[in-house]
This record gives structure tokens, sequence and C-alpha cells, in this order.
């Protein structure tokens, strides 16, 4: 099992920046891609960002250029850095964790942007 805990979404002003981290622990080993979903009410879950353990990345084409996604494997940490954050960018983040095929979810944190 993995555990994966979020922190770092709050409210904040179209424009501005958050960063939200994830904490992973349990059986971390064999952790390939790490990243971030997002849901807003009333949508389905959709991907932000993800990273594999050889640092190739995806994002979602509303998030380019704006969201950068980072992993840290020493602390067993990934991060989303959210600049100039848009009021449709208001939703539940959730941090993602794939270990041999299997998907692990945190309980998400509320990232809401004001206009």
């Amino acid at each position: 099992q993995v555990q994966l805990v979020e922190s770092g979404g709050g409210l904040v002003q179209a424009g501005g920046s958050l960063r939200l981290s994830c904490a992973a622990s349990g059986s971390i080993f064999a952790i390939n891609t790490m990243g971030w979903y997002r849901q807003a009410p009333g949508k389905q879950r959709e991907l932000v960002a993800t990273m594999t353990n050889t640092r190739y990345t995806n994002y979602a084409a509303s998030v380019k250029g704006r969201f950068t996604i980072s992993r840290d494997n020493a602390k067993n940490m990934v991060y989303l850095q959210m600049n100039n954050l848009k009021p449709e960018d208001t939703a539940v983040y959730y941090c993602n964790a794939v270990r041999q095929l299997v998907p692990y979810w945190g309980q998400g944190t509320q990232v809401t942007v004001s206009s």
C-alpha cells in the first residue's frame, strides 16, 4: 500500500500562484509515475501533470506553460507549482502514484481561484 498526503491548497486571486506538495509513504519502492489530477464540481477527474521515474513529463494542454511538476525521490515528494492561476483552475487536486500498475490516490486538496 502507498499513502499519499497532499498539502498547499487554498484560496488565491486570479494571476496568483500556489504550490502543492504530496508526501508518499508506505510501500514506495517501485513507484513509477507520480502526478496530479483535478476534479471540478460536476466534472470528471482529469489529468493535470505527471512525471515518471525517468523524468518524462506529461501536462494537460490547459496548464502547459503555467504549471510545473517536480519530484524529489530522496524525500518521496512530488510538487506542483501553479502560476498565473485562472478561475477555471478551481478544483480539488489529487496526488496520484502508480506502483506496479496499481494507482493510489491522496485525499485531495481544494484550490479556489477567485476572479
